[in-house]
């Protein structure tokens, strides 16, 4: 019998599943996957208050199949990025990163917040991504051509939470 999955705050131990799943999707480069290993060493070494990042793990029959990272945006009161949501490969398209967006959201909420930020790459790559946003009533607010690399653009997202 297959385990329902659980959402919950980011254990230090699950530091290797995460790092080896953002490797693992096949969609992040190596600066990427050393930017989410940066930032989880950021939110297990000093906490999500202080380091800004706080991380979320779905869990499924004693494994990790799933990671979000948000967290207030600087300068600003009650706007937060939204600066990973990843599913293991083999788990994409069954929940995991719905149940992982819906509760980085019902966080946000609690802590006071309204308004979600999310930027996204333009590349084919990210197809899906930018289909899941859209599928979650994210808005597409700007486009930036060439922002990432020539062909690579920024696109940005937004959810105001009711």
């Amino acid at each position: 019998m297959t385990e329902e999955i659980q959402i919950r705050t980011t254990r230090p131990e699950e530091a290797p599943a995460i790092l080896a799943m953002a490797d693992a999707v096949g969609v992040f480069d190596r600066e990427e996957v050393a930017t989410v290993d940066e930032l989880l060493r950021e939110y297990i070494g000093d906490g999500p208050q202080k380091s800004g990042y706080y991380f979320l793990s779905c869990g499924q029959n004693g494994r990790v199949i799933g990671f979000a990272c948000y967290g207030p945006r600087a300068l600003t009161r009650g706007t937060f990025d939204l600066f990973w949501i990843c599913s293991a490969p083999g788990e994409q398209g069954k929940g995991v990163g719905s149940a992982l967006l819906r509760q980085a959201e019902q966080n946000v909420r609690a802590s006071g917040g309204y308004l979600i930020i999310v930027e996204t790459s333009s590349s084919p790559d990210y197809d899906a991504a930018r289909r899941f946003y859209e599928a979650h009533a994210y808005r597409r607010e700007a486009v930036i051509q060439d922002f990432y690399n020539k062909g690579d653009g920024l696109v940005l997202y937004s959810k105001r939470l009711e």
